[in-house]
């Protein structure tokens, strides 16, 4: 008798595919399971014309109340590629192992996959594998970075993204899982602490490998979790995904602001709404899509390192990249390469090869590159000889690859109600209060990392080369700042020339009027000065102290 995989929710936009791939690969039979039968049986016949009537059945059966269902089935397999999984409790993988049917799911909620753990006594007591998060996150993501960091000593940041076509399809799952974290606050790890930022926030525009520049925000995984977890010595990790098209991302990312305001408790409500706007702009773009995984640290033998995995999906082929690493899974229980039981992680169970074979019958493409970043710092690169000019204390700050400092500071926020909403869009820090200072920088790549800790208030900035000797970018959010710098004796001054958002250039008449300057003083201290303010609204934020390292 052959083998029965029953796959819930096996009618939708992944569970077809992953049902497709079965038929395609395998020799099981498969059960479509979704709570009404009408809407998998234009599917079901279709796949009967293709494989053959034995090889593909529906059955009725609700995923949050499967038991007798499941046994009816007599399934080898149980699969729930329903979601969402935000919130949602493990009912289904339950019923799978109470019914002695190995189990595996799509997952990519965080809640979910970490509380997965818990069944592990109940899976290894009825001898079956269990097995969560078996999709582009956590199982592609994590078994990238397992492949590019082997043999290293050290990782100090990870960075995943995703950017599918948009012509691909969404589902109304796949919308509310979007939703359901856009806005609220994100509990992510950053310069080796944790802290929280708003979903679909952290706005950024980047080169994704093989797809050119697209917009990316942060995006709520288990990997946020897992990572941290599985690598002590990361500093930083970072889950990004975003949207094609530039008026659907930055649109999302506008209806985050009311969440983020605490003027609307969720956008979940609106899934059906911007599924359907969404589809109004489907002919648009491309049907390309890819993903990327950036790891930097120390390799074996000791050299900085970044190393980037990623892939590119073409005409129309990324969908099911979602569902692969699942059927991939599927794969060793049917060969009986799995022998492990319990409950478990996909990532601590597929490695990378495994999952990238599953490539093959698609026009699907990775790659990895690895190199050894510039030993040179930005300061060094756009200043040249006149990085000379700065005392010693300030010139090792600025041009180390990793630094803490810690003092003090006196902060003064923005006096007026549109200044501070303004200052809020930023980041900046409120006063007035004198309050302990921690920064942080960190070079990744050819740009520096900037954290700074006022009391209570954290906020960040990303700092790159300029199109001129003695220019550079600080980027704070979708704000983009072009600088001058001019360095001297004591140490050096910033004027800000011009501004952006995204590709956008701003009018100058309306930039923020900055006057930033680092200098030493008697004791030798690292020392700053900065003031921020715009035109016609008053100052945002100046903050004033000292700095010294962090050697704890």
């Amino acid at each position: 008798m052959k083998p029965r995989v029953l796959v819930v929710g096996g009618a939708g936009a992944f569970g077809q595919r992953l049902v497709e791939g079965l038929l395609a690969t395998t020799d099981v039979t498969v059960i479509v399971g979704g709570r009404t039968l009408h809407r998998q049986q234009g599917f079901v016949e279709k796949l009967r014309r293709l494989y053959g009537q034995d090889r593909i059945e529906a059955t009725r059966i609700d995923r949050d109340a499967a038991l007798t269902g499941l046994q009816a089935t007599k399934a080898f397999c149980v699969v729930d590629a329903a979601g969402p999984f935000q919130g949602a409790e493990p009912h289904l993988a339950r019923a799978a192992i109470a019914a002695g049917c190995h189990y595996v799911d799509l997952a990519d909620a965080r809640d979910f996959v970490m509380r997965f753990g818990a069944l592990d006594g109940e899976a290894r007591a009825a001898g079956v594998l269990a097995v969560t998060g078996a999709s582009s996150t956590p199982a592609l993501s994590g078994a990238a970075v397992t492949a590019l960091t082997e043999g290293w000593r050290q990782i100090d940041a990870i960075t995943v993204a995703i950017s599918p076509g948009n012509r691909a399809p969404r589902g109304l799952s796949v919308v509310e899982a979007i939703l359901a974290y856009a806005g609220q606050p994100v509990r992510v790890w950053t310069h080796g602490q944790w802290t929280t930022r708003p979903g679909w926030g952290e706005l950024v525009r980047r080169d994704m490998p093989g797809l050119g520049r697209r917009w990316l925000s942060l995006c709520e995984t288990p990997d946020l979790d897992l990572l941290p977890a599985r690598y002590p010595s990361v500093r930083t990790a970072r889950f990004q995904a975003g949207l094609e098209l530039s008026c659907l991302h930055l649109g999302l990312w506008m209806l985050t602001l009311p969440v983020r305001a605490g003027l609307v408790r969720s956008l979940r409500f609106c899934a059906p709404v911007l599924q359907k706007i969404a589809a109004l702009f489907e002919r648009l773009g491309t049907d390309r899509g890819g993903m990327s995984v950036e790891v930097s640290g120390r390799d074996g033998a000791g050299r900085s390192t970044l190393a980037i995995w990623s892939l590119v999906a073409e005409a129309g082929d990324g969908p099911h990249i979602p569902v692969l690493p699942a059927l991939a899974q599927i794969r060793t229980l049917l060969d009986g390469s799995a022998t492990a039981v319990g409950a478990h992680i996909a990532c601590d169970r597929l490695p990378l090869a495994a999952i990238e074979k599953e490539f093959e019958r698609f026009r699907i493409t990775a790659r990895r590159d690895i190199g050894w970043p510039d030993a040179a710092s930005l300061f060094e690169r756009i200043l040249g000889p006149d990085v000379g000019c700065l005392p010693p204390p300030v010139r090792r700050i600025h041009t180390a690859s990793r630094v803490r400092l810690r003092g003090r500071a006196t902060v003064e926020g923005a006096r007026s109600r549109t200044g501070r909403l303004i200052a809020r869009l930023f980041g900046f820090p409120a006063g007035p209060s004198e309050t302990p200072a921690h920064v942080t920088l960190e070079r990744r790549g050819n740009q520096e990392i900037w954290v700074r800790r006022f009391g209570r208030f954290t906020f960040r900035s990303v700092l790159s080369a300029g199109p001129l000797p003695h220019r550079l970018h600080e980027r704070f959010g979708p704000f983009t700042f072009e600088l001058e710098i001019a360095p001297h004796k004591s140490g050096f001054d910033l004027a800000a020339l011009g501004w952006r958002i995204g590709l956008l250039r701003l009018p100058r008449r309306l930039a923020p009027q900055t006057s930033a300057r680092a200098f030493v003083d008697e004791t030798s201290r690292y020392r700053f000065d900065v003031q921020v303010g715009l035109p016609w609204i008053g100052p945002l934020v100046s903050y004033q102290g000292w700095l010294e390292p962090d050697e704890t």
